[in-house]
């Protein structure tokens, strides 16, 4: 179809559910012929729309390659990704769900280690005394490395998490963490406990766009009248 608009929403979880939503409560009601595992969708009253739902990894990706026009996801998948594909994306509006922190968590036996300086301790006794680095299990490596060595610490070594991030220092696999929570609720039933300067990144869903998209000149009429309709 000419001058089609693709959006990416969330697949699943209170990404999908708050973007749904958002999105409705704009006066852009969703319809599908399919059910729960159909991923993909129309907007009533904008046939030149079409919706996809995918990982909220993906949405950045796609966003970046500009095979997604608009597209909703979080602000810790987009600042993990790499400078060349975030100069890619615009945040074009920041939503109100989504909530959520990156933070450093330690195991609750470790009483010494209060704060990211007592980290940066611990480190060099692991490197001097055991002669290995310190391990950080996380799935945000660039977030991770980042935050670490703008306070200074430099002896650890990123342990790359697919998932169950809390259960690695307890499984042998790193001594600790950082993640992303919205409660700090898993975090304490997992025996964890975030070091009092250990914030790392708020997150939150954002609306994004494009920069691809934003060039094309034969959308910017539909486009213009989407966001607009999204405040």
């Amino acid at each position: 179809m000419k001058n089609l608009i693709t959006i990416g929403l969330p697949s699943k979880g209170r990404l999908k559910e708050g973007s749904i939503g958002f999105l409705e409560k704009n006066n852009l009601k969703l319809t599908s012929n399919g059910g729960e595992r159909n991923y993909f969708a129309q907007v009533e009253n904008f046939p030149n729309i079409k919706i996809i739902y995918l990982h909220a990894k993906e949405i950045i990706q796609r966003l970046g390659d500009g095979t997604l026009d608009i597209g909703i996801s979080g602000l810790d998948l987009l600042n993990e990704s790499p400078v060349s594909l975030k100069k890619k994306i615009e945040v074009k509006k920041k939503l109100n769900f989504g909530m959520a922190k990156l933070v450093i968590a330690v195991p609750n036996d470790w009483i010494d280690v209060q704060t990211v300086a007592d980290l940066e301790e611990v480190s060099f006794d692991f490197r001097d005394k055991k002669n290995t680095r310190l391990r950080v299990a996380t799935k945000y490596p660039n977030l991770t490395n980042n935050f670490l060595v703008s306070k200074g610490v430099t002896q650890y070594k990123i342990i790359p998490s697919l998932g169950a991030t809390e259960t690695y220092p307890f499984i042998g696999s790193s001594e600790i963490i950082t993640d992303i929570t919205s409660s700090g609720k898993t975090l304490k039933d997992n025996n964890l406990r975030v070091l009092k300067d250990g914030l790392i990144l708020e997150s939150f869903a954002c609306l994004l766009v494009s920069r691809k998209s934003l060039r094309q000149k034969n959308k910017n009429m539909l486009y213009a009248q989407l966001i607009k309709a999204t405040g």
